[in-house]
């Protein structure tokens, strides 16, 4: 990995982008209505015209690579909902076609590493599920030497400065090389049921001795106070988990080592058991994303701690109850005083080094992740790598006005290199699923903290050979 330190963003500057720029043409895609054959409202083509000279503004030859083809494959994913409908202004720009392939997260998952590692030249452009595995295995190509590349890219135009740290850190392997782009960005958020809140007299919790007392005191009947995951799995417990230690000045991976036996991750994790425990739904030792989510929509739940991505779902008055007065708040911190440091995530695209297109994917993917892409596409609710979109007016209207603010606040705190020691470790899978079934155990009483936390941590650095 990297040893680069992450920094933190500086303060949110306002944006150097007119109305007249982006929310004519955000403004068409953001709203329902007519669509025409490109998924796009009638009237959205000539409104992108606006953005088409943002992209002139760039020292890129864009027309490099006329009459190429590519295939982009992906699964079914808010960022291939989103950019998908822009494709045919790719190609106005670009003259470059582009093939979209979409699957299931199972089907995409099982066929497409079969594809890569048969040394198939498409896709050109892909979903990285899995960055460990696919870099080390060498299905991709390293980014470096097109960043490098003065006809393909314009560092100044594409405006690095824009993107979050954390978007920036992910794609740096451990060999120092970035094969990926981060094309979305999710981070750990405190979603709480004002009602809720009101009748009890509360406010939004910060600590996690408040959320603890908060929690107890919202329990009642068939309403739990906190939801969170703690199923027996390394994809459950472990993200939201993982949040909490770091949250309360601990670390999963240090140089190689587990540390989850620190008095701050032990802390943290008696935090998050005890929590669940006194304050948590019946059966909450299977609960993973999907059950945490639907018992907050369905308000027998009146606080969650997840992915700030589930705002889309809880505004959706069609699937919440919960719509409309929901509010958003910060990771809550530990007793160590440290300042939170919730858990996060980025979706990442990379382009398959047996690609035979290779600066045609180079172009699409500079132009999927640059200002004037992602404020359309989140215009459609997605949430991009860049502040200028998460500060846009079409995204705060798509995803919610003060649940963005609370998630671009959460996504500037966060670290994204404790994040990476651990979950892009060559081993995450041996490292998470102990830490996982660990947390389980302390939820639903079978171990203590510290007793569990040493257990896995044992068998974690048993593993990892240290």
């Amino acid at each position: 990995m990297s040893k680069k330190k992450i920094s933190h963003l500086p303060p949110i500057k306002h944006l150097n982008l007119t109305r007249r720029h982006f929310v004519k043409a955000t403004s068409a895609l953001a709203g329902a209505g007519i669509l025409s054959s490109y998924g796009l409202p009638l009237y959205a083509a000539s409104n992108v015209d606006e953005m088409m000279k943002m992209y002139q503004n760039a020292n890129i030859d864009w027309q490099s690579q006329k009459g190429s083809s590519i295939v982009l494959s992906g699964l079914e994913h808010p960022w291939m909902a989103s950019i998908e409908p822009l494709i045919p202004h790719f190609k106005k720009l670009t003259g470059i076609d582009v093939s979209v392939q979409k699957q299931s997260e199972s089907e995409y998952v099982a066929e497409v590493p079969v594809k890569l590692g048969a040394g198939n030249p498409t896709p050109d452009v892909y979903m990285v599920w899995s960055y460990g595995q696919a870099a080390n295995a060498g299905w991709l190509e390293s980014l470096d030497q097109h960043f490098d590349n003065p006809d393909l890219f314009d560092k100044n135009w594409y405006d690095l400065g824009d993107i979050f740290d954390s978007a920036k850190s992910f794609p740096i392997w451990n060999d120092g090389e970035s094969y990926v782009m981060s094309i979305t960005a999710e981070a750990q958020t405190m979603f709480a049921n004002q009602n809720m809140l009101d009748a009890a007299g509360l406010n939004i919790p910060t600590t996690f001795d408040e959320l603890l007392s908060s929690g107890k005191k919202l329990k009642s009947g068939d309403v739990a106070g906190v939801a969170m995951r703690s199923k027996a799995d390394g994809t459950a417990g472990s993200w939201p988990g993982g949040g909490f230690v770091f949250s309360n000045g601990g670390v999963i991976i240090q140089d190689g080592k587990c540390m989850l036996d620190s008095p701050e991750a032990i802390e943290a994790i008696h935090y998050y058991g005890t929590i669940l425990k006194e304050a948590g739904p019946l059966g909450v030792g299977n609960y993973h994303w999907y059950e945490c989510l639907n018992d907050y929509m369905q308000e027998v739940c009146a606080i969650g701690m997840d992915s700030s991505n589930f705002a889309g779902d809880i505004e959706n008055p069609e699937k919440s109850n919960a719509a409309g007065h929901t509010t958003y708040g910060a990771m809550v911190s530990g007793p160590s005083g440290k300042r939170a440091k919730p858990n996060m995530w980025h979706w990442m695209s990379g382009i398959n080094s047996k690609s035979q297109n290779k600066a045609a994917a180079f172009l699409f993917l500079t132009w999927a992740n640059s200002k004037p892409t992602c404020l359309m596409s989140s215009a459609l609710g997605l949430a991009t790598t860049r502040t200028s979109a998460w500060e846009s007016d079409g995204f705060k209207s798509a995803f919610g006005a003060q649940a963005a603010t609370a998630a671009l606040s959460n996504l500037q705190n966060a670290d994204g290199k404790i994040m990476k020691d651990c979950w892009f470790h060559p081993q995450s899978g041996e490292i998470l699923t102990p830490f996982g079934i660990a947390i389980n155990e302390v939820v639903t009483g079978t171990k203590s903290a510290e007793k569990a936390m040493k257990e896995a941590t044992a068998k974690i650095n048993k593993a990892l050979g240290v």
